[in-house]
């Protein structure tokens, strides 16, 4: 049984919330305030989070801040009423897979939460290594190396990785990257793949020009070369 850690103070939604989540059969943990949420994420290793910001004792800023020190990479859902861009691009980079602004109607918020908890899950990808220069994207071992050296990607900077990586240099647009990594239908704001493509450049990136290209108002595609 999968288990989710529920970050909320207000107790009506938290109610709400976990009692939609165990219908679905997960397990749901439950913390009222950030330094309880840090504490029993640490503990507990929970296969998500679903955290709020405005928190009492620390705010969901912080906690995620201290869950992505200490190397925690499990998918991290952020459920608040700020919905500012800048709140949005604060959280994506802190480390948040996933932005939901209340109020949420309970079918989506559903589907985000499978949606994060399936592309966290170890699956089969394209039998080869796609290389692009000296980068190598392995779809089935899930590792991706510049040089021979691996380097340390999260399963959502993978996922988007080897969605360019299977395109084999051809253009992917945002709404595909949504629907193929984010696993959504409904409309997403395509910041949140331009916030996503930026932290894995810094990544993989070394040389004068990115791996990744940006189409203008188009989308993304890798670099076959260099």
């Amino acid at each position: 049984m999968r288990r989710v850690l529920l970050v909320e103070d207000n107790p009506d939604l938290a109610f709400g919330l976990r009692t939609s989540l165990e219908v679905e059969g997960y397990d749901v943990l439950h913390a009222e305030t950030g330094a309880q949420g840090l504490e029993t994420a640490l503990a507990e290793a929970p296969d998500l989070i679903v955290l709020d910001l405005m928190l009492p004792e620390m705010s969901g800023y912080e906690v995620l801040r201290r869950l992505r020190r200490e190397g925690r990479e499990m998918p991290v859902l952020i459920l608040t009423a700020r919905g500012e861009e800048a709140d949005k691009v604060q959280g994506f980079r802190l480390g948040a897979d996933d932005y939901v602004v209340k109020p949420v109607g309970v079918l989506e918020f559903l589907a985000r939460v499978e949606a994060l908890l399936r592309r966290a899950q170890p699956r089969a990808a394209a039998a080869t290594v796609a290389r692009f220069g000296d980068l190598e994207v392995d779809g089935d071992r899930r590792m991706v190396a510049i040089g021979g050296v691996e380097i340390e990607l999260s399963p959502l900077e993978f996922d988007l990785l080897n969605a360019l990586a299977l395109r084999r240099g051809s253009l992917v647009s945002r709404a595909e990257l949504l629907k193929e990594v984010w696993g959504y239908r409904s409309l997403v704001e395509s910041r949140t793949v331009d916030t996503h493509i930026a932290k894995l450049r810094a990544k993989i990136d070394g040389g004068e020009r990115s791996r990744i290209v940006t189409v203008r108002k188009k989308g993304y595609r890798l670099r076959m070369a260099g």
